[in-house]
């Protein structure tokens, strides 16, 4: 195994997230340290020289790889934001569409239990601060990129991501759990609310994992 391909190896088993991403940083720094090592070779080094003065010149493999990871968390991190942001308020807005469609008024229904209301109105709050929260975290992210270190930025965000994908499942979870107590037929009003409150399970199981992937990544990072 070469120098550099020993190096790379090393840089490779420090780093977690997004396999494409994470492809794509090595590549970058693998045409960087054969640039530099054609540079080197070039000067009258020999192969072995020449690849290890560019690996010393690319700088300690701790060091790459807690930069790398950062950006990785980045990365993994607005994927999840933009699943945030868009994906709760359009299956909420698609349940209401076809619950209005295909059943219609909630008056048909028998009369709910007072504290039944008050989740009902937890879960239809969330579903517009869930959003925000993944709009804020977003701007933050986007802006303070250029002016706060990478490391503590993806670690900040990743709070704000925790909360929002947290709340997301914690207002799903109670809305099925009461209303499964009350009366489990209303989970399936009709056959397209049924596959939609499935499909906002999925989703948010989903997002959960994602922004669990996201703070697993930023925990790798080298303080």
């Amino acid at each position: 195994m070469t120098v550099i391909e020993a190096y790379l190896g090393e840089l490779r088993t420090r780093l977690d997230g997004p396999v494409t991403a994470k492809r794509d940083l090595l590549r970058e720094a693998r045409d960087g340290l054969n640039d530099a090592a054609d540079a080197y070779r070039e000067g009258g080094w020999s192969e072995h020289d020449a690849q290890r003065r560019a690996v010393e010149d690319f700088g300690p493999v701790h060091l790459i790889a807690r930069d790398y990871q950062a950006e990785l968390g980045m990365h993994s991190g607005t994927r999840t934001l933009w699943k945030l942001i868009l994906g709760v308020p359009m299956m909420q807005l698609a349940w209401e569409f076809a619950r209005k469609w295909t059943f219609g008024d909630w008056s048909q229904l028998a009369p709910t239990p007072g504290w039944y209301r008050y989740i009902a109105q937890f879960t239809h709050g969330s579903v517009f601060i869930v959003p925000v929260l993944g709009v804020i975290a977003l701007v933050c992210m986007r802006w303070l990129s250029r002016r706060m270190d990478g490391v503590k930025l993806v670690k900040s965000v990743s709070v704000l991501i925790g909360e929002a994908v947290g709340l997301n499942l914690l207002s799903v979870a109670l809305l099925v759990i009461a209303t499964g107590l009350i009366d489990a037929s209303r989970l399936f009003l009709s056959v397209p609310c049924g596959i939609l409150m499935v499909l906002w399970v999925v989703l948010s199981v989903r997002l959960a994992l994602l922004a669990r992937r996201s703070w697993r990544s930023c925990a790798t990072i080298v303080a």
